[in-house]
């Protein structure tokens, strides 16, 4: 059996012993890598996670295959190699990468860069590992196993959990809160003022933003996406929650645990958000309503009043040829007109059956 460049090679026994699932074959047999079903050779697992890609998977050249037990007899027929049956393939995919990436990173030196601005009265944890040019403020807490990469700036009395990482140039200010095990990304905001004012007279004045941002444990914050602190409560973040690069979190907004955001997804302020949702990139939500628990909102929607009850949402209209479009759009526009047209129809025609 021949070993990876950098000799890592894992016994597929031991993979199903992490991960679960039932082996038809050889749990002897040595992987070092997981690719895709296309590309994978003689030392790679692979996995289908779409039973459309059957006839693909059967023609795999990886030692191993992870797979359904509805796609299993069929592929089984024409595949050679051993075979792993989950009933979420998907899933054994994503914890088996997390677990060959961790075997090949190596874990970063827990301390503190010599160039990072450290307050007196900041509490970091000694297995955490602080970056070049960090800026902690005074009274803020960084605990066990935090990594906090160069150029992060955390503000007083913030509060990093145990083992989460914020890579570079992450904004995390005064007061907010992050659990454990969260991932915060490159160019995030966490904890900027809302957007908040008082009108008088043709002019704004600025009220100000007091509350904080409170994330539970597992969250993933993507890229240059922003989340504003509270303007007297918090804003909530739950346990689980993903959100893509790019997404816009208004002030006192609460997020439920385990909801999904696609990239560019805007919610405005004191919206509350239920459990388990997911929203396509670039929907837009209304501040001020409620969307109930198992919400699934389609890409691009404008969802402007609360959702009361689980379901899939939809609200644009599907690309079309331009001239198309433009005919639609003119009938869309004349509906309120066209409407009072019918209403006087429908009298017309009742006045005459009546008059009969």
């Amino acid at each position: 059996m021949r070993r990876a460049a950098d000799g890592l090679a894992i016994r597929l026994g031991e993979l199903v012993e992490r991960f679960g699932g039932q082996l038809a074959g050889d749990p002897g047999i040595e992987v070092a890598a997981i690719a895709p079903l296309e590309r994978a050779g003689a030392f790679d697992i692979s996995f289908l996670s779409n039973s459309k890609l059957r006839d693909l998977a059967a023609r795999s050249q990886a030692a191993a295959l992870v797979l359904a037990p509805a796609d299993e007899t069929e592929v089984a027929a024409s595949y050679g190699g051993a075979r792993i049956v989950s009933a979420n393939p998907y899933a054994w995919f994503a914890r088996a990468a997390q677990y060959f990436v961790a075997l090949r990173t190596p874990p970063l030196e827990p301390g503190v860069h010599p160039t990072a601005a450290i307050h007196p009265s900041a509490r970091i944890d000694a297995s955490a590992h602080i970056g070049a040019h960090v800026t902690i403020e005074a009274g803020a807490i960084v605990k066990a196993g935090a990594v906090i990469d160069a150029g992060c700036y955390i503000g007083r009395e913030a509060v990093v959990g145990e083992d989460t990482h914020f890579f570079a140039n992450v904004s995390f200010h005064a007061g907010c809160i992050i659990g454990a095990r969260g991932i915060v990304h490159s160019g995030a905001v966490i904890g900027g003022d809302g957007f908040g004012f008082a009108v008088d007279g043709g002019s704004y004045i600025k009220i100000p933003q007091t509350g904080r941002v409170v994330i539970g444990n597992d969250v993933d914050i993507g890229a240059n996406t922003t989340v504003d602190r509270g303007a007297l409560d918090d804003t909530v973040i739950e346990d689980g929650v993903k959100l893509d690069n790019l997404i816009q979190i208004g002030h006192n907004c609460r997020i439920g645990a385990h909801t999904a955001m696609a990239g560019c997804v805007g919610v405005a302020g004191s919206a509350t958000i239920g459990k388990h949702c997911t929203f396509g990139g670039a929907a837009m939500i209304n501040g001020h309503i409620e969307i109930a628990d198992n919400v699934h909102v389609t890409a691009a929607t404008m969802v402007p009043n609360s959702l009361t009850e689980p379901g899939r949402y939809t609200g644009y209209f599907p690309v079309a040829r331009n001239a198309e479009w433009e005919r639609n759009a003119v009938l869309v526009r004349n509906l309120s007109t066209m409407r009072e047209k019918v209403r006087a129809l429908e009298k017309a025609v009742r006045t005459l059956i009546n008059g009969k």
